[in-house]
């Protein structure tokens, strides 16, 4: 478990290896002894190897390692780590990484956020090598009053990310553990509307796992009620292999 004071007057700069803070402290908490870290596999850099295991950690959108994971499938079990920020505290620093403010958001992360990623790599959930561990976290969030940000948040740039503390690990391995995430007492078939109520999420993020989940294979569309597509469980693949 991670936890660090962040009542210091300054923000520790970012190291010259371009390494951001988050994904640094993710990988330093997972690693166990024995690991090997920026290893080369295929021309490729891992971030952790633990014997035949590749685990990555992406701390941002999965668009951008697609074809590497993709490329990496075929011949090792590969782990994607990806944090959600259940608690975040926006820092917002000057110039020369003083903090003139820190402050807790009124937001709370939860784990269906994880499909906001998945929605771009839903045909790779049923691959066997392929395991994902979503990590609810604590994080801060630094802001620079750089005047080159986002007009949203009044031209303060994300400087960084830093974790403060990890508070749970769930660990997907097969489309069952995907479809466990759906509550217990909703009934199939259901609408993204129903799952709006029995979540209490956006739309946006139920249409997110309505279509992760049917291109994975894990619903299919078996109708329509009110305009709106009725979901319902599809036939699981089985295999003869458990996952790593």
């Amino acid at each position: 478990m991670v936890k660090r004071k962040s009542n210091q007057s300054t923000v520790t700069p970012i190291g010259k290896s371009g390494e951001k803070s988050l994904h640094a402290a993710i990988k330093h908490w997972y690693a166990q002894p024995g690991d090997r870290l920026e290893t080369k596999v295929d021309d490729y850099i891992i971030d952790i190897v633990r014997d035949n295991l590749l685990i990555e950690i992406q701390t941002g959108n999965f668009t951008a390692f697609r074809a590497k994971i993709t490329h990496l499938l075929h011949q090792f079990p590969v782990r994607i780590v990806h944090p959600i920020p259940f608690r975040k505290w926006i820092v917002r620093v000057n110039s020369k990484d003083q903090i003139i403010q820190r402050r807790k958001s009124p937001k709370k992360g939860e784990i269906t956020e994880i499909f906001d990623e998945l929605v771009y790599i839903p045909e790779l959930l049923m691959h066997p090598n392929l395991s994902i561990e979503v990590l609810l976290t604590e994080q801060e969030v630094i802001l620079q009053d750089d005047h080159k940000g986002s007009w949203r948040r009044k031209y303060w740039s994300i400087k960084d990310h830093r974790l403060l503390n990890v508070l749970q690990a769930r660990l997907f391995h097969d489309l069952g553990d995907y479809m466990a995430l759906l509550p217990v007492d909703l009934d199939f078939p259901f609408t993204n509307q129903d799952l709006v109520h029995a979540l209490g999420i956006s739309y946006n993020r139920a249409q997110k796992i309505t279509y992760t989940l049917r291109r994975a294979g894990a619903l299919q569309k078996v109708g329509s009620k009110r305009k709106s597509y009725l979901y319902d469980r599809a036939v699981l693949p089985t295999s003869e292999n458990s996952p790593v």
